[in-house]
């Protein structure tokens, strides 16, 4: 009698699995080449050759909503039960260049993070938290320049020295053409943006990471594992194209780059995928850029728990997937670390969930032992093989994204774009059919479940209010010759085409606001029209 035949199984990046892994395996996945020793080329076991038994990730949490003064209380509470690092939420108006009292702000201030509208906004929000002892990454797109800006100057103004500050600002914007849509510029001046902020801080905050490329968002909008590291890759690549083209040689800013990566799925395909990530960024670096130090080629990185693998459906069980998410982020070598809460689905996290988040990333390090050795899951033949498959597959689809004309001539035209939705249809369609399963959506639902009160995070119109308040008192009590000057200014350096930042730096330092700065470059640089395409 013979037995059932297996069913054939098929990762979401389009790798067959094997019932069974041995060193054959390895062998004919591509051999032992790329694994190497942790804190050595091309690091596929991790960037540091000791990683957490010499210090854990850093935890950083996602926060910030309402008005600054809102925002600052949250980062204490964070801050007083233990988080090491602060990742700052903005608001739609703020992440699209409006300020609070416009017209197309309305309803939206302070809705999904901190409202900012000048300076003032950044010395609220961070007061009394030291800059030096925890770190600070600003989630911001489209208006990246500016808020950049206002973090630097703020840090100047308290006494600190720019040139030794760190943080980072995610600062991506052609993840945002494909993924998100909160662009203001078209698509050659907002590169030209990004270019502008790398150079302006490699001279004058070398320590500072002015770009978090993001394959995050990429990932939630319908790329697979394999897909978002690809995408991040070559558009890290053609940040560094711009930058280098301007003179820079590529250790003067590569080490500074970092990456903000999704976790939600297959938990061998995940860790394979940072791993594999690893080594190919520092083959890229190293033999694509020509770049010399070896810091240069490290993979520095974000990961944590994707929202795109949260339900709404017995949301209780998004707190398992979540020690799942930080069990894979630390396997996979991360060196910065953040969970989406349970109620991240449906709403803003209270207090009581975005505690268990941070509780659980510390249970990781203090009693599971994820900090007692480096790549645990080094020398495993399904690892091993996995890992090479995954290399491959991103190399893959780099080398489509080349021979269609490179990432930026695709999101100009909307290719990417289409292509990233038509997946992400095809996801929804197989999670309604089942096809894809998904614990508590469809499969072991709970017919009738049982209604149980859940804590929305109100909006609340008074705190729009205050901030509109705020902003009109800053308005009347600045030096508005000094403004109108400073975005005269700002207005001309864009129309010359050289870097805006110092201007930025100067009208921030003013007081003028979002909306202001990013109204006079709209008036250069205009505002992009998203292509169609079916």
């Amino acid at each position: 009698m013979s037995s059932p035949e297996l069913k054939k199984v098929v990762n979401e990046s389009g790798i067959e699995i094997q019932p069974l892994y041995n060193e054959q395996s390895v062998e004919d996945s591509g051999g032992i080449e790329f694994i190497g020793e942790p804190g050595e080329y091309p690091f596929t076991r991790g960037i540091h050759r000791d990683m957490y038994r010499k210090r854990p990730w850093t935890m950083r949490q996602y926060a910030g909503f309402g008005n600054p003064v809102d925002t600052n209380q949250r980062f204490k509470f964070l801050i007083d039960n233990g988080q090491t690092g602060l990742n700052v939420a903005f608001d739609l108006p703020t992440q699209t260049g409006l300020d609070s009292d416009d017209l197309r702000a309305e309803g939206e201030v302070g809705r999904v993070g901190m409202a900012v509208d000048s300076l003032r906004d950044f010395e609220i929000a961070f007061d009394g938290i030291d800059l030096e002892k925890i770190t600070v990454s600003l989630t911001i797109n489209g208006s990246a320049a500016i808020l950049i800006a206002m973090y630097l100057a703020m840090a100047e103004k308290r006494g600190y020295d720019i040139d030794k500050l760190r943080g980072t600002a995610q600062n991506d914007i052609l993840k945002e053409f494909i993924g998100r849509g909160t662009w203001i510029f078209p698509v050659d001046a907002s590169v030209k943006l990004v270019g502008d902020t790398i150079e302006y801080c490699a001279h004058n905050a070398p320590k500072y990471s002015p770009v978090s490329v993001c394959g995050y968002h990429i990932r939630e909008s319908g790329c697979n594992p394999a897909e978002e590291m690809a995408y991040a890759f070559v558009i890290a690549k053609a940040y560094a194209h711009e930058v280098m083209k301007r003179g820079l040689d590529v250790d003067e800013f590569s080490g500074r780059l970092s990456y903000n990566f999704n976790i939600f799925g297959n938990l061998f395909e995940q860790v394979a995928k940072f791993r594999a990530g690893r080594s190919l960024w520092a083959k890229i670096v190293k033999e694509d850029l020509q770049a010399k130090d070896p810091k240069s080629m490290w993979l520095r990185m974000i990961a944590g728990g994707g929202g795109g693998g949260l339900t709404f459906e017995q949301p209780e069980l998004n707190i398992v997937r979540g020690a799942y998410y930080a069990l894979i982020s630390a396997l996979g070598g991360t060196q910065t670390m953040a969970l989406c809460s349970y109620d991240e689905a449906y709403t803003i996290p209270t207090e009581y969930s975005t505690r268990i988040s941070l509780r659980t990333m510390q249970m990781l390090t203090h009693e599971m032992g994820l900090t007692d050795t480096v790549d645990p899951m080094a020398g495993s033949y399904y690892m091993e093989t996995l890992t090479n498959q995954m290399r491959s597959k991103m190399e893959e689809t780099m080398a489509e994204v080349d021979a269609e004309g490179g990432i930026v001539e695709m999101v100009r035209d909307g290719r990417v774009q289409a292509k990233v939705s038509k997946q992400a249809y095809q996801m929804q369609l197989d999670i309604d059919s089942g096809a894809f399963p998904k614990v508590g959506v469809n499969c072991f639902r709970i017919d009738e479940e049982e209604e149980k009160e859940v804590e929305f995070h109100a909006y609340n119109t008074k705190d729009a209010e205050l901030q509109v308040d705020s902003l009109n008192k800053i308005r009347a009590s600045r030096d508005n010759d000094a403004v109108a000057k400073a975005l005269s200014q700002l207005k001309a350096d864009a129309k010359a085409d050289v870097n805006v930042m110092p201007a930025i730096m100067e009208a921030v330092k003013a007081y003028a606001t979002v909306g202001e700065m990013t109204d006079a470059m709209v008036e250069v640089f205009g505002r992009y029209q998203e292509p169609i395409r079916f």
